[in-house]
């Protein structure tokens, strides 16, 4: 029988960590039929890629991703899949649209990941055909998708649409037994039709949208850890795990998610669970050297699963003016990004008074942990009306005009006009050592791209690329701190192993879900700056990655879907190369 795609003489990885070889892989059927270190017949056979110096490998898993409206706009999920990603996870940080109806799915979620409050909703209002999660699997499969789908059932999305988005966001209330017991059976009723399992927010800096709450927290920052426990009941039972945040104000509150986790105190099994956390921050310069070991002892000590979510390149964020989530530490920030109008907010940054009380939580919070370091000499402008500012930092600009950093940022803004002002700052994996160190730590796993979501703020849809260069450069430079092949089975396999899912690896059986890399296309370019307009989102220009020279195809359940920088004919729209997978489904089994 012809094989419906060859792939001739590349440098083929497995996903499990083994030694490459150089192998020609055969795919027929959506699957990989034959493996071997010659040559197979191309007779008939319409797609052969020549990979004779590539790599080949798996196709790249996205953990953390917020793609949950986008779906339903673009199946192609474009930006991830041509970095060579393949399958990517919804439904996290507590936020999922299984339950909650179209509006509050849209507040709950708009805000919190800096994408246009409208288009949500309008997407959710027109595509939302679903109330239960078997409903749920069944549309999403029945989309064109791109890459493999998987998705978590979200916290705040429970809470909703048991307690009303009003109750469920107001200080003090408590659910009853009763509606406790009705959260339970609806998380319940999603890992049956094959969740992976359920998200949740600690942190309350999260806030929502709409005009009806606007500025409350998540809802799943209310809930109490014996709500949660309950929650995770139903998880232990089912064998599945939780994604979630610890709250950034009181870090020791992450010990609950260990004991939680625990298989011991006479509990049948552990709960796997992934934390999410900005492991190397500049605002925590010494939580980088004990993560790791604490996390391990912890386990060991405690019978805990429990491993943190890391970005494994520079966490580099950009900002339109105040638009930038880390201001909602701050009841003044929240106050500024409560205001939609630019006349309105730019008033309020003007006010003596409101610069007062800001600058007071501004110097007092520099005592506690946060996500971001609050250094505006580490904050550069990269945009602005006045020409003279670019380049420069507002520390810098506060230290030519003898004002307070803050003064001298908010100064600035009012000035150009908020929103017409863009700056740029690291805020955690700035130094290359530690990153060496984190991507060999076995209590954390590669993810955090928040794909899809923060369209202005930051573009991490090629991290595993980028990872992948480093490991080559430091290899080059004789200072190796990882394998290719160990780099690849954790971008592949071991998170898939952890979240619940079949993918990730690439053998023979396997369903033929896979990346050819050019490893001389694994340049600078990887961590370029670009933009591109987003059609369905009224042209909004985001923030992307654009390296097509890394990536040579990319194949999704057998079909090549992006080669030599162009997507296939129809792709997205009326090729259908993804599916919905399911929590603990075989390899080669998608609904």
């Amino acid at each position: 029988m012809a094989y419906d795609v060859i792939i001739r003489n590349g440098l083929w990885f497995d996903g499990l960590g083994n030694v490459p070889q150089v192998r020609t892989l055969g795919i027929r059927d959506g699957v990989v039929a034959d493996i071997v270190a010659g040559e197979l017949d191309e007779s008939g056979c319409p797609e052969v890629i020549d990979a004779a110096g590539k790599w080949v490998v798996p196709g790249f898993i996205d953990v953390h991703t917020h793609y949950d409206a986008e779906v339903l706009l673009d199946p192609g999920l474009r930006e991830s899949v041509r970095h060579g990603v393949t399958t990517v996870l919804l439904g996290n940080c507590s936020l999922s649209t299984v339950y909650a109806e179209a509006e509050d799915a849209a507040d709950l979620f708009s805000r919190v990941e800096a994408v246009p409050h409208k288009f949500v909703l309008d997407a959710l209002q027109a595509k939302k055909t679903w109330s239960t999660p078997a409903e749920y699997v069944r549309a999403l499969e029945e989309l064109p998708l791109g890459p493999n789908i998987g998705s978590m059932l979200g916290h705040s999305d429970l809470r909703t649409a048991v307690l009303g988005l009003d109750r469920a966001t107001t200080e003090g209330v408590v659910p009853t037994d009763a509606e406790l017991e009705q959260m339970a059976a609806l998380l319940d009723e999603g890992l049956k039709a094959g969740l992976l399992g359920m998200s949740g927010m600690d942190s309350p800096i999260d806030k929502l949208d709409g005009d009806r709450f606007r500025s409350r927290a998540l809802p799943s920052t209310f809930a109490t850890w014996r709500e949660r426990r309950r929650l995770i009941k139903v998880l232990r039972k089912r064998g599945r795990m939780l994604q979630s945040a610890p709250d950034v104000r009181n870090p020791l509150t992450a010990l609950n998610f260990f004991v939680s986790s625990s298989g011991f105190f006479g509990r049948r099994r552990g709960v796997r669970m992934s934390l999410l956390v900005s492991a190397d921050a500049k605002s925590s310069p010494g939580a980088a050297r004990v993560l790791g070991s604490g996390a391990r002892l912890l386990n060991a000590v405690l019978g805990s699963s429990v491993r943190f979510q890391h970005l494994p390149v520079p966490f580099e964020l950009y900002s339109d003016g105040i638009d930038l989530p880390v201001f909602e530490e701050f009841g003044a920030g929240t106050a500024a990004l409560h205001l939609r109008d630019q006349l309105e907010r730019n008033e309020l940054l003007a006010d003596t008074e409101y610069r007062r009380r800001f600058r007071k939580a501004f110097d007092r919070k520099k005592l506690g942990p946060s996500l971001w370091h609050r250094d505006f000499h580490d904050a550069v402008i990269v945009e602005c009306p006045d020409a003279s500012l670019i380049g420069k930092s507002f520390g810098q600009i506060a230290d030519e005009r003898g004002l307070h950093p803050l003064d001298a940022f908010l100064d600035v803004l009012v000035d150009n006009g908020e929103r017409n002002v863009r700056w740029t700052t690291i805020v955690a994996n700035h130094r290359p050592k530690q990153l060496d160190k984190l991507a060999n730590e076995p209590t954390i796993h590669m993810g955090f791209s928040d794909a899809g979501a923060h369209l202005r703020n930051m573009a991490f849809y090629n991290f595993a690329l980028r990872l992948l260069k480093r490991v080559r450069d430091a290899e080059a430079a004789g200072r190796p701190f990882m394998s290719v092949q160990r780099a690849v089975y954790r971008l592949t396999s071991e998170v898939a192993d952890w979240f619940g899912f079949a993918a990730g690896t690439l053998r023979q059986g396997d369903r033929a879900d896979f990346v050819v890399i050019d490893p001389a296309g694994l340049t600078d370019a990887v961590d370029a700056y670009n933009e591109e307009k987003v059609p369905f989102y009224g042209d909004l220009s985001r923030m992307v990655n654009r390296n097509d020279d890394a990536v040579v195809a990319t194949g999704v359940g057998g079909t090549v879907v992006f080669r030599n920088g162009q997507f296939c004919d129809g792709y997205g729209t009326t090729v259908k190369s993804g599916h919905f997978l399911r929590a603990g489904s075989p390899q080669l089994q998608s609904v």
